[in-house]
């Protein structure tokens, strides 16, 4: 017999990240473990039991897993969808400043062809009222 101060004790850890999935499965060994201790069966019904509970505990985890993958597969694909309303959003904005300088480079191309043909009006007129005068003074 086990003294008093033998007794075995579980010491379980959990990580900052832990997604539930590990605390599960030693809750539930834990528990597979005490019910077998204090269950009054003979050595065939608690192996049969045994057998069960693990089957059962290995398709619950199975469960988990699936539902985990799940979550995760919706989590990417709605980051992905986000990511390509993003880039859409940007090759937007991208395109109407190249239009937007497009237009002003064509309006500003346009008033330096009026300033240079004000100016080459103004040389001309000048030229004009040169000529004038120097007509008029001959």
């Amino acid at each position: 017999m086990r003294e008093r101060d033998e007794t075995p004790y579980f010491v379980i850890e959990r990580e900052g990240g832990s997604s539930g999935v590990g605390a599960f499965l030693a809750g539930a060994l834990l528990g597979a473990g005490v019910a077998l201790l204090f269950a009054p069966r003979t050595g065939e019904e608690t192996q049969r039991e045994i057998r069960e509970r693990a089957t059962h505990l290995k398709e619950s985890a199975e469960e988990r897993m699936r539902e985990a993958q799940k979550q995760v597969e919706d989590r990417l694909d709605q980051a992905r969808t986000e990511l390509m309303d993003r880039v859409d959003a940007v090759r937007e904005a991208v395109e109407s400043g190249k239009d937007s300088a497009r237009e002003a480079r064509g309006e500003l191309e346009e008033k330096i062809e009026r300033s240079k043909a004000a100016a080459r009006a103004g040389v001309d007129a000048a030229r004009e009222e040169a000529k004038k005068k120097g007509e008029a003074s001959d």
